[in-house]
């Protein structure tokens, strides 16, 4: 918390207090608040001992008067520690590597910074605050500016109490209803914005200013071979894994059957962690909803310790509640409850766990794609264009893989019910845009003159990105909207149960590598992963290595909803307070449901939404509550 008008915060130790409980779950194992004697800035943390168990308590204090309080891990601070003078140190924690690299590089710190971070840093000397985001948004950073003071937390929950009221924010509402995220650093709460990836933030002299200081780059080199990347993705992946794992604790991972986390996994067993602990979670309703099997094959390959969690509908009805108010507000799919339970399961055993988020963005995992290049193949096949240069797959080489879409017939249904043949971005829009679902149940007219789609087309042209790639386009908004969403689901959902979740693909120098390999090597075929499971078949089982079923998390959200939960269900959006929502009419919601398909996103969607207006919304008066005793405290 920081004044901008240069004059001590009314209610600065209070307004901590309140913000360190809302974010308690996020470190239960210490506390720790900085108070500056002008009552100006306050910084407040809540502690997951991970590395430095002993001496690493924050906020900390460094040399030249500086204060921070980080949240994330720097995984190469052993390497920092050395190059800024080790025997100085009088820590082992990777927060003192922020504040020594700090004053050493000024902001040019980030640069020298591998992981994942969240942190504010008071310079005295200066009488700024700088404040900063890892490249891909691992770890949260949320701000607001209310009565002069730029407040900012790693939760939007925590920043409630000292807003006016409770809001929604109109265009990121309908962010959400065409995407089920929101873009460019808007949030569901008016007046709450989220720093956005890669980027820092500093405020001085009463001004915010916020500044890009890193960006992926999508140019592709076309003088190496596929064996060439396949080389150095699998040296790059496996020095990622290795540094990782390192923690004063001992580590786990989830491995769901699919390829990204049995990699992770499997390298991780093969950096000498043996008897790795790894956490699965199934749904034992039948075959479509139960992965265990490929999870099973690769803990006896590797000798893991596997614990595997059975969530049932009951789960769902206790649990999604709390889902949705460590969400902060709904993002992405229904994937987030099974991952809730999983983690819940884990934190029992471990805090820190390893996991294969980031695999589908970089390396195009996603059906979609090849959904993509179908259309276009047939187009260019009608018009005798598909020789022209433009296709990084053939009308011959796809054929082969379109059994991957069996299971998407209902969604290449829909997507060619209309449009066929249009622009390649209309069409990718098309292909992301889940507003179509919830058409006749939102209040369209209501929210504004906002348009998404001019959004998504400043992110799909990027000035990034090199040539005409269509690939290239694709995989780039997602890895820009996509991943963060998800990423946000990731932490929530870990540090809902004090659980650190680390995602060794997200390493930048994995990254930034990834963004050379032209599209045609990476996509050759319509092959979804084709290079990285080029540069790692010796690694895996084969069945897994093979698999053309993966569907990510599935969830029998919609099976249940009309069948043992529906009551529950139906309890939450019959409700009075349910039934006067201004945006969203939930009579609608509940009669669309039957003829939801088993894995349509559309009930899920408002359903969430009707979640998290009662978390939030209809708790007004408890954050206000915590408003007026903030005041008393003055």
């Amino acid at each position: 918390m920081l004044s901008l008008a240069e004059r001590p915060v009314q209610g600065l130790d209070a307004g901590l207090d309140a913000m360190n409980s809302l974010i308690s779950h996020r470190g239960p194992d210490g506390s720790g608040t900085w108070r500056h004697e002008s009552g100006r800035v306050g910084l407040t943390h809540r502690r997951l001992e991970i590395i430095d168990l002993h001496t690493g308590a924050q906020p900390m204090q460094g040399e030249a008067g500086e204060w921070i309080t980080y949240n994330g891990e720097i995984y190469n601070y052993i390497e920092l520690r050395e190059e800024l003078g080790a025997s100085s140190f009088h820590t082992t924690s990777d927060t003192e590597v922020i504040l020594r690299a700090y004053q050493k590089w000024g902001t040019g710190a980030l640069t020298h910074l591998r992981g994942m971070f969240a942190f504010a840093l008071w310079d005295e000397r200066r009488g700024t605050l700088f404040c900063a985001r890892d490249r891909f948004g691992m770890k949260p950073f949320y701000y607001a500016v209310v009565d002069d003071a730029f407040l900012f937390a790693s939760e939007a929950k925590a920043l409630l109490p000292f807003l006016p009221g409770i809001e929604t924010d109109l265009e990121g509402l309908r962010d959400y209803l065409t995407f089920q995220f929101c873009l460019d650093g808007k949030t569901l709460f008016k007046g709450i914005r989220e720093l956005p990836a890669g980027h820092s933030l500093e405020v001085a002299a009463g001004t915010v200013r916020i500044k890009r200081y890193w960006d992926v780059q999508f140019a592709p080199d076309f003088s190496h071979t596929s064996e060439f990347f396949e080389a150095e993705l699998r040296s790059r992946v496996s020095d990622s894994v290795r540094v990782h794992l390192r923690a004063d604790v001992p580590v786990g991972a989830y491995l769901s059957g699919g390829l990204d986390s049995s990699l992770v996994a499997a390298l991780a067993a093969d950096n000498g962690q043996a008897g790795l602990m790894a956490f699965n979670g199934r749904f034992p309703i039948g075959a479509a909803y139960d992965e265990s099997s490929y999870a099973r094959e690769l803990a006896d390959d590797r000798g893991l310790d596997l614990h595997i969690s059975d969530i049932t509908v009951d789960d769902f009805i206790r649990e999604i509640n709390k889902v949705i108010y460590h969400l902060d507000y709904p993002v992405a799919g229904p994937g987030a409850f099974p991952q809730f339970m999983v983690s819940q399961a884990a934190r029992q055993h471990r805090k820190v766990v390893l996991g294969g988020q980031g695999g589908d963005e970089l390396f195009g995992g996603y059906a979609r794609y090849l959904i993509a290049y179908l259309e276009q193949c047939l187009m260019a096949a009608i018009d005798g264009t598909l020789n022209n240069g433009n296709f990084v797959v053939s009308y011959e080489s796809i054929l082969p893989n379109l059994p991957t879409l069996q299971r998407y017939k209902p969604m290449l249904q829909d997507f060619w019910r209309d449009g066929l043949f249009d622009t390649m971005d209309r069409r990718y829009f098309r292909l992301v845009s889940r507003g179509e679902d919830r058409q006749s149940a939102v209040r369209w007219d209501l929210l504004g003159a906002y348009s998404p789609f001019e959004t998504f087309r400043a992110i799909y042209y990027a000035d990034n990105i090199e040539g005409e790639s269509y690939f290239d386009r694709m995989t780039h908004f997602d890895f820009k909207t996509l991943l963060p969403a998800l990423l946000q689901v990731e932490d929530r959902m870990s540090m809902a149960h004090g659980l650190e979740s680390r995602l060794p693909f997200l390493d930048h120098p994995i990254v930034e590598l990834a963004a050379t390999i032209p599209a045609d090597i990476k996509f050759e075929g319509g092959r979804l992963k084709r290079v990285l499971v080029a540069a790692f078949k010796d690694v895996l089982p084969s069945r897994i290595v093979h698999r053309t079923d993966k569907m990510g998390f599935p969830t029998p959200l919609n099976e249940w909803a009309k069948g043992p939960a529906r009551e529950f269900v139906s309890d939450v959006l019959s409700s009075q307070a349910a039934l006067g929502r201004e945006f969203v009419d939930n009579r609608r919601v509940l009669a669309s449901l039957d003829s939801e398909t088993s894995f349509g996103r559309g009930f899920w969607g408002l359903f969430s939404l009707e979640l998290w207006q009662q978390a939030y919304h209809d708790r007004t008066h408890e954050f206000q509550a915590l408003k007026a005793e903030l005041r008393r405290a003055v």
